[in-house]
């Protein structure tokens, strides 16, 4: 999956409403701590799990399916939560959050964050419960989930203080690891957004997945990674390149190893000029995810160049 371009008016308006957040927190130093963004915009934080329904009681009591108010039923409202795949909700009227206790406690930061952009983004309030045809259309659910993903973001890394600390330090993945330790976030996190805040003209791209030489039972060839981060001058050059292209040359250089790097080699990629180009890519696998960053060399050189 392709991480999704956000409208350039809805993505001023969140970095707006993040840089209100850091001014009324006296932009504090990096990790921002999450407790005081939830004192200061009046949020209440809570945790549920799969064996304590309690909490979900009352943010079922506000959601539709369709045209169908759901029943105030324990069963259910665990059927719709696993169904849903729900790690974090918003109530917008207790101005709470709630979230799945067995969230690991870096990604709850991720899941707080992107509640509270939820929360404070003026054109997502309409469309967070109800039913109507909007509403229910996949293609807005989606967008509105990207645009608190960017916000998350926005707001986990401090806005320019990130872009400041990234454009000083090499693309790679030591980098990667060193600024999810300053900032207090995941390396997942810090792979994405280092590679959505590269300069105008920085080819540069960034993949999550499995081992790539150690498939699990549910691993499908057709779509390999679980997501593939474009730069926005990659995506402007490079957008034909797929998921499948990509992790075909992550598995031409990578080892078995169990943890830890996994290996340095190039990808030939083809760009939109239909002219070969070479990047340079490196993989880590932390354990759980396998994450690489390809940064952008220069044409093939030993290509024929069509004129």
């Amino acid at each position: 999956m392709k991480n999704q371009p956000i409208d350039p008016f809805a993505a001023e308006d969140i970095r707006e409403q993040v840089d209100k957040i850091l001014r009324g927190l006296g932009r504090p130093e990096p990790p921002i701590d999450l407790g005081d963004v939830r004192e200061l915009l009046n949020l209440d934080l809570q945790f549920y799990s799969s064996t304590e329904t309690s909490p979900l009681r009352e943010f079922v009591s506000k959601v539709k399916i369709g045209a169908k108010q759901l029943a105030m039923r324990p069963m259910l409202i665990l059927e719709v939560v696993r169904q849903a795949g729900l790690k974090a909700l918003w109530l917008p009227d207790r101005k709470r959050i709630l979230i799945d206790d067995s969230v690991p406690e870096l990604k709850q930061r991720h899941a707080q964050a992107h509640e509270i952009i939820h929360s404070v983004t003026p054109h997502h309030g309409p469309f967070l419960f109800g039913d109507d045809q909007e509403t229910l259309r996949t293609s807005c659910h989606d967008r509105l989930e990207a645009e608190a993903n960017f916000g998350s973001g926005q707001l986990l890394f401090l806005r320019e203080r990130f872009v400041a600390e990234a454009l000083d330090s090499p693309r790679s993945i030591a980098s990667v690891q060193a600024l999810a330790k300053i900032f207090g976030n995941t390396l997942t996190m810090t792979l994405w957004r280092l590679v959505e805040e590269a300069r105008e003209d920085e080819f540069l791209f960034g993949v999550i997945s499995g081992h790539p030489r150690r498939h699990g039972d549910n691993f499908d060839p057709s779509f390999p990674c679980r997501y593939f981060i474009e730069s926005p001058a990659f995506r402007e050059r490079f957008g034909i390149v797929t998921e499948v292209d990509v992790f075909a040359a992550i598995q031409e250089y990578t080892s078995r190893a169990r943890g830890g790097p996994l290996g340095e080699g190039d990808g030939i990629f083809a760009g939109r000029d239909g002219q070969e180009h070479v990047f340079d890519m490196e993989t880590f696998f932390n354990g759980y995810e396998a994450l690489t960053l390809g940064t952008y060399v220069g044409p093939r050189r030993d290509q024929v160049v069509v004129l």
